[in-house]
């Protein structure tokens, strides 16, 4: 078994115009003073990190590792979240996604998924270059606003879509398996890849890449109501990136997991800080631990009520109290009595 690495934390949530927030150098100080020993970045805020600049140059890399390794940080994964998500935009969404990308190809959606395209190719290499093997992203969608099947969908329908996301990504997922990087992708509501199902559409279209793998964050588990223990047993293998949010779901006769177009606050389903929602963290610590989870147990902070920075300080101790630190040996080998394969004939009554 091995021991997960932790705790660390996503920065997207914290990064801002203020210090300590507004440049890598500082908020990793503010983190690492928390306790926290791995920082997930955003990829897409120039404020903390230049993509291209690091696909390009392995100086750069470099800088950026040692400087936080003097702090006592490491890089757990690069995140292309918002890239990720432009690699597939239903037309429904396109001015709304158009915040994601430059200026320059607003307006203009196959310039804007060509941008997005190169920016995850770009993180593989990039995440190379830092000593990466796994990598947070999100899928994109061009089949969600049909999820409920109401009216009824064409038939077909959600096939293509499938088809076409799959076409889209597996030359990115190629450039990583060159590079040796594991793509991750978020299993996340307004994403194709929403569940297991979903996901393992999209796996048989990439011809079962090995590459195209999974991040495992069960707060979004709760607001479906899918069992997200389950979903660690049947995935584990390919579950590469972990990130550590809780939730609750508390329906009630005027709302339940759609949310009535409330806001996050009087959502049934809202995300919470560490150990102020539903998920059993103890169970999930267990299983990643049992399955030889190699990576790192990353806080994702959101929450509809608590301070940010009260969540961030509370969730490295959260975090670092969940870790499971592996036995070696068994419980009860004081209690073994050695090898003999005469006394376990005699035993069985074998001649």
């Amino acid at each position: 078994m091995k021991t997960i690495k932790g705790p660390a934390i996503f920065l997207a949530q914290f990064a801002g115009d203020a210090a300590p927030y507004n440049s890598l150098d500082t908020i990793a100080d503010w983190v690492a003073v928390m306790g926290y020993k791995g920082i997930q970045i955003p990829s897409w805020d120039a404020r903390l990190f230049d993509l291209t600049l690091a696909a390009e140059s392995q100086t750069y890399c470099d800088e950026i590792t040692g400087m936080l390794a003097d702090k006592g940080l490491a890089i757990t994964e690069l995140s292309t979240h918002l890239q990720g998500q432009l690699v597939a935009v239903h037309p429904a969404f396109d001015a709304q996604f158009d915040g994601f990308a430059p200026p320059e190809v607003h307006g203009n959606p196959k310039a804007r998924q060509e941008w997005a395209v190169e920016q995850v190719k770009n993180a593989a290499v990039a995440s190379r270059r830092l000593g990466l093997t796994a990598h947070a992203t999100f899928s994109g969608a061009l089949a969600w606003p049909y999820f409920y099947p109401w009216p009824a969908r064409p038939a077909g329908l959600v096939e293509d879509a499938f088809d076409e996301l799959a076409r889209r990504w597996k030359p990115i997922l190629d450039v990583f398996d060159e590079n040796g990087v594991n793509a991750a992708y978020e299993i996340h509501p307004g994403e194709d890849l929403h569940d297991g199902v979903t996901f393992e559409m999209f796996l048989e279209r990439v011809g079962n890449h090995p590459r195209a793998n999974l991040l495992y964050d069960p707060s979004h588990f709760v607001l479906q109501q899918l069992d997200y223990l389950a979903y660690i047993d049947i995935y584990h293998e390919r579950i590469k990136c972990f990130h550590v949010k809780d939730a609750e779901f508390r329906p009630s006769g005027r709302s339940g997991v759609y949310g009535g177009y409330q806001s996050w606050i009087d959502r049934p389903g809202r995300f919470r800080s560490l150990g102020d929602g539903q998920v059993d963290f103890p169970a999930i610590f267990s299983k990643m631990a049992a399955n030889d989870f190699v990576g790192w147990a990353v806080l994702e902070w959101e929450c509809a009520l608590k301070h940010p920075e009260q969540g961030a300080a509370e969730g490295a101790l959260f975090i670092d109290r969940h870790i499971i630190r592996v036995t070696q040996r068994a419980f009860d080998d004081f209690a073994a009595g050695g090898s003999d394969r005469e006394l376990n004939k005699r035993l069985m009554g074998i001649a």
